[in-house]
């Protein structure tokens, strides 16, 4: 294994001929935790324009999305109590 310019560990290109020993335990947490790190460099924070933009579709689309359930609910519950619904009480 061979370590790239970006940090990730990728196979040697000879194949593995020549190959590197094994990391221990520790070696491994290591070489995660490095790989995170480089992970992490390449994420760009959204501007605060686009952070308004996301938070607002996400929201639209919540309130949608409780709307059709809120809906189906009412039809689901009126379709019921017509099926199922209670008999009328004998008058006495």
């Amino acid at each position: 294994m061979v370590q790239d310019a970006s940090g990730a560990v990728v196979p040697a290109a000879n194949g593995g001929a020549g190959r590197e020993k094994k990391l221990g335990f520790f070696g491994r947490i290591a070489l995660f935790f490095r790989q995170v790190i480089a992970e992490l460099r390449k994420v760009v924070a959204p501007t605060r324009k686009e952070l308004i933009k996301f938070t607002s579709v996400v929201l639209v689309f919540v309130l949608l999305m409780m709307g059709i359930v809120y809906g189906l609910d009412l039809v689901f519950s009126w379709l019921t109590s017509q099926v199922f619904g209670v008999p009328g009480r004998p008058t006495p």
